[in-house]
C-alpha cells in the first residue's frame, strides 16, 4: 500500500476526456494543445500525446518540458520574455506568441525566422473571479486595440485569444466568440491560425460536442484559419484523486478530522477561490469538517457526510484533484509533499514519484 498523501491519476478516467478531445479534433478540424500551466505531470504524457497535438506554455521551463517530454507542436507564450531566455524559448518552440506589441517589437529581429503570434484581449470573459479574469479592467493580458494590432499585422501569422474561464456553457462560448468576430474580424481574415485558448469545459457531462465542433469549423472556414484549443482542466477533469489519511479527530462544536495533507500546500486553488474540496457524494449521518495539518487556521478541505464515524487511520479520497494542484504544490510548513501515482489502463497502480526531505532542503538555501 502506498503511503499517503499521494495524487492518484487514473488513466482510464483520463482516457474518457482524451477521447472527447479526439472527437472534437476529428469533427471540427481544430488542434488541441495541453495547457501545461494547469497540468504538467509528464508521467502520463505517453497516453495524452496519442490524443493531442502538443502543448502550450506560460514560461521557458514549460516550453522546454513540453518539447522534451510531450513532443508534437509546441507553442510558447509568456506575459513577458526576458532577454536572457528568448533564444532558448525559440529553440524549444514551433510558435512564439507575444503578449504585447512592445514585446513583439523588442524581439522582432531575434524571432524574425520563427512563426509568431500576438495575444488579443477582447475585453469580455466568462470568469466569475476577478483574480482569474483575463479581461478584467486594466488587464495586462493581450492587446485590445484593433487599430494598433493592424499596424503590426505583417509581423505575425496568428493570434491567441484566451477569455474562457471554467466555461461549461456552450451558448456563452458562442456568444463571446461572436463578439470576438465583430471586434477583430478584419484582423482574423489576415492570419493563418487562431488559438481560442483554454477554459472551455467541453469534456464535461452533457456538453453539446456536435454544436461545439460545428461552431469551430464554421469559424475556421469563415476566416481561413487553423483553430487551436488549449485544454487544461478539460483534458484532466475527474481523472485524479488526492489520497489522505486521518491523523486525529476532535470535537469543538463540530466533529473535526485532521488529515496528513494541506489545502494550502496541495490544493492551493481551492483556498484562493474559497471553494471546498470534493469527495464522492455520501448521504451518511456523520458530518465532519476535514482539515489539513498545517498551522493555517483556514486549512480546511470542507464539510462532508460519512456513513460511519471517522477514526484515526481511515483513508479519505478527494476527487477531481488534477488541475492546478501538482503544478502549484508547495512546501508550506514543511508538510510532506504528496507522492504521485498512476493507475495504468490494466488497473495496476504504479508509484512514479516520491518527495522527501532532500527535496525540501534543495528548494531553499
Amino acid at each position: 500500500m502506498i503511503n499517503t498523501p499521494y495524487y492518484l491519476i487514473d488513466k482510464s478516467k483520463l482516457l474518457r476526456n482524451l477521447e472527447k478531445i479526439a472527437y472534437v479534433r476529428e469533427h471540427s478540424g481544430a488542434k488541441a494543445l495541453l495547457a501545461l500551466k494547469c497540468f504538467a505531470t509528464w508521467s502520463v504524457f505517453d497516453l495524452m500525446s496519442q490524443y493531442m497535438d502538443g502543448t502550450t506554455s506560460s514560461s521557458l521551463y514549460e516550453v522546454k518540458l513540453g518539447k522534451l517530454k510531450f513532443g508534437g507542436e509546441t507553442h510558447a507564450y509568456s506575459v513577458a520574455y526576458a532577454d536572457d531566455e528568448i533564444e532558448e524559448v525559440l529553440a524549444h518552440s514551433d510558435k512564439i506568441i507575444f503578449n504585447s506589441i512592445s514585446q513583439l517589437q523588442r524581439f522582432a529581429d531575434t524571432s524574425s525566422h520563427h512563426v509568431r503570434g500576438l495575444r488579443l484581449n477582447p475585453q469580455v470573459s466568462s470568469s466569475d473571479y476577478l483574480i482569474a479574469d483575463p479581461s478584467r479592467p486594466f488587464s495586462r493580458l493581450g492587446e485590445w486595440d484593433a487599430e494598433k494590432v493592424a499596424d503590426v499585422i505583417d509581423q505575425v501569422s496568428g493570434f491567441m485569444i484566451h477569455n474562457n474561464c471554467e466555461n461549461s456553457d456552450f451558448d456563452l462560448f458562442d456568444q463571446m466568440l461572436t463578439q470576438i468576430e465583430q471586434r477583430f474580424g478584419s484582423l482574423l481574415e489576415q492570419v493563418e491560425w487562431v488559438s481560442l485558448g483554454g477554459g472551455i469545459h467541453f469534456t464535461g457531462e452533457g456538453y453539446p460536442l456536435d454544436k461545439f465542433c460545428a461552431r469551430l469549423k464554421a469559424f475556421s472556414e469563415r476566416y481561413g484559419v487553423q483553430v487551436f484549443l488549449e485544454p487544461g482542466e478539460a483534458a484532466i477533469t475527474m481523472s485524479t484523486s488526492l489520497e489522505v489519511t486521518v491523523l486525529d479527530t476532535l470535537f469543538n462544536g463540530k466533529n473535526l478530522a485532521i488529515v496528513d495533507s494541506s489545502i494550502e500546500a496541495h490544493m492551493l486553488d481551492l483556498l484562493i477561490y474559497r471553494q471546498p474540496a470534493r469527495m464522492e457524494p455520501c448521504d451518511g449521518p456523520n458530518t465532519y469538517m476535514v482539515c489539513g495539518k498545517s498551522c493555517l487556521a483556514g486549512d480546511i478541505f470542507g464539510e462532508f457526510q460519512f456513513d460511519k464515524e471517522l477514526a484515526i487511520g481511515d483513508r479519505l479520497s478527494f476527487i477531481d484533484a488534477a488541475g492546478y494542484t501538482m503544478v502549484k504544490k508547495n512546501w508550506f510548513n514543511g508538510v510532506k509533499m504528496p507522492s504521485i501515482a498512476v493507475r495504468q489502463l490494466d488497473g495496476q497502480v504504479e508509484l512514479v514519484k516520491e518527495f522527501g526531505f532532500e527535496d525540501f532542503v534543495n528548494g531553499l538555501s
